[in-house]
């Protein structure tokens, strides 16, 4: 997708600006010392039109990040989420991926946030497939990074902030020099963590385990939603602590995330997962999700909403 194709208008803590008018200046905090938070939200085309998936938990996600660092967020979470369906309408958008992101400007020098503002954004991004075009179907291969989480006394990863995802840079770019999609990062006792920017589920005899939130792990949404989606089709899924060679013997392997959706793995560090293809529990769960993401399943949990058509309520 071409950057222009993504010039699309951006709430800015209560009204629209044009693309090249969202800016902050170079000594805001956040450029110095990444002091943000975000949330990554995608609004699906369904048959009703244009839907915001899970709207509200990631709202609840964006204000406990802003509580966790201690940022003043003055918007309601019913501001925020009138706000993102707003955004979507006043683009025209029939779906979107939608960032909301506060972050600390001002214009001063140190560490301490003392004073400095706290601006709130919501952007429409277009976006396809986050790890390929085929990946949802054929997979990924993937490699354990070199590269860790945090310790659980260092920063704290259930809040979705920005400097969080220096080590996932890192990942990133180490998994792509070496050809792989993606990396796999244990944590800081040298267990199953996450990928860079996705959780992580393993299928061994039916069964579904993914690694505890004290794993340094973000809790992701769409992490719950398999475990929810999972429970409810009558799989066992297990939230424990994973030893790294789990990963050899899995029968399948998926990535689960809001950009990711569900992406199976077909081989870690070249050991083929499985039958080198997406596996069948895996699939069962592809599909129910983004069944009832796009509208084409019923919805019992409750998880889509939908854009209004017309005038913007909220602005």
């Amino acid at each position: 997708m071409e950057r222009a194709d993504n010039h699309h208008r951006i709430w800015r803590d209560g009204k629209f600006v044009n693309w090249e008018d969202a800016t902050i200046h170079v000594m805001s905090h956040v450029v110095h010392y990444g002091s943000s938070v975000f949330e990554g939200i995608r609004c699906y085309a369904t048959p009703e039109g244009p839907a915001i998936f899970r709207l509200q938990d990631h709202m609840r996600r964006l204000a406990d990040s802003c509580r966790i660092y201690r940022m003043p967020l003055e918007h309601s979470q019913e501001t925020l989420i009138q706000a993102a369906l707003d955004t979507v309408t006043e683009n025209d958008l029939p779906h979107c991926y939608l960032r909301p992101v506060a972050v600390r400007t001002g214009e001063q020098m140190g560490v301490l946030p003392h004073e400095c503002p706290l601006e709130v954004f919501i952007i429409p991004w277009t976006w396809g497939r986050y790890l390929g075009h085929e990946s949802a179907s054929e997979g990924v291969d993937v490699c354990v990074s070199s590269w860790r989480r945090a310790a659980p006394d260092t920063f704290p990863t259930m809040a979705k902030a920005g400097g969080n995802y220096l080590s996932s840079q890192l990942s990133k770019m180490e998994a792509r020099l070496d050809h792989y999609s993606e990396g796999i990062m244990l944590d800081s006792f040298g267990l199953v963590s996450e990928g860079s920017g996705e959780n992580l589920f393993l299928v061994r005899d039916g069964k579904l385990f993914t690694p505890t939130i004290a794993s340094g792990i973000l809790n992701g949404i769409t992490r719950d939603s398999v475990m929810r989606i999972a429970r409810d089709a009558g799989y066992e899924v297990i939230e424990h602590v994973l030893p790294r060679e789990m990963l050899y013997v899995a029968d399948e392997l998926f990535f689960s995330g809001t950009a990711a959706e569900i992406t199976p793995i077909r081989s870690v560090d070249r050991i083929q997962v499985g039958s080198g293809k997406r596996g069948p529990i895996t699939k069962v769960i592809q599909d129910t999700y983004m069944g009832i993401a796009e509208g084409r399943l019923p919805d019992p949990y409750g998880w889509r909403t939908p854009v209004p058509t017309g005038a913007h309520a909220g602005i």
